[in-house]
């Protein structure tokens, strides 16, 4: 089934999508929410990148698209120098816009705000920090990544270079999830991924966290 719902008849395995996340940020590291926030890469951040980048050179994807923040745009920059491809940027990829909660530690937050924090948890329709809704991130960033699955080749793979709560809404939403279960989710850690398959019924999640041994999610979708 192709991205628009239309019955494809193929015999390879069919699209992919790989959905990345950046690498660390100085705000991780301090559990700062970053959301919009133009944080650079530490240089364990570039690190990251280039081990992963090496990584998923080997799965030769076909097209690079990345959020136009910094600390997506430098890790998509490490796999296109191994594959050559061009990385198309586009702001729609971005983290969640989450107001006066950026800039705020976890326990800043937590402080402040706990009951919104705690709705937000209970998987309620909650604007962090004045921000966006989960499902207006879900809005902007599917289709963008739906856009760009429709000029790969029939078995062609799309890389994403984002961020870990936009990752995880536009996963939800490809899915068909509803909104409150896309907590269900884990977060991803530093520079890993997660792996989208077509299946005969739409997506399937075929990885998720890959990349890595168990390490913390240090980001803004905990």
């Amino acid at each position: 089934m192709s991205a628009t719902g239309e019955v494809t008849d193929r015999t390879g395995r069919g699209r992919r999508i790989i959905l990345w996340r950046h690498g660390q940020t100085s705000w991780n590291v301090e559990r700062r929410f970053q959301g919009t926030t133009d944080v650079e890469l530490t240089e364990t951040g570039l690190g990251q990148a280039r081990r992963a980048a090496r990584l998923l050179a080997s799965l030769r994807p076909d097209a690079i698209i990345s959020s136009d923040l910094q600390r997506a745009a430098d890790t998509a920059a490490e796999l296109a120098a191994l594959t050559g491809l061009d990385v198309t940027r586009d702001e729609g990829l971005r983290e969640t816009y989450a107001g006066v909660w950026q800039g705020l530690t976890h326990e800043e937050i937590i402080a402040r705000y706990g009951e919104e924090y705690a709705a937000w948890k209970r998987g309620e329709a909650v604007r962090r920090g004045g921000g966006e809704l989960e499902t207006e991130v879900a809005e902007r960033a599917a289709p963008v990544v739906l856009r760009h699955v429709d000029k790969l080749p029939e078995d062609g793979t799309l890389v994403v270079v984002s961020h870990g709560g936009t990752i995880r809404t536009t996963i939800g939403r490809l899915l068909g999830l509803e909104a409150r279960h896309w907590e269900s989710l884990g977060g991803l850690s530093n520079c890993c991924w997660s792996v989208l398959g077509e299946g005969a019924r739409g997506w399937r999640l075929l990885e998720h966290n890959a990349g890595t041994l168990p390490e913390p999610v240090l980001g803004d979708d905990d």
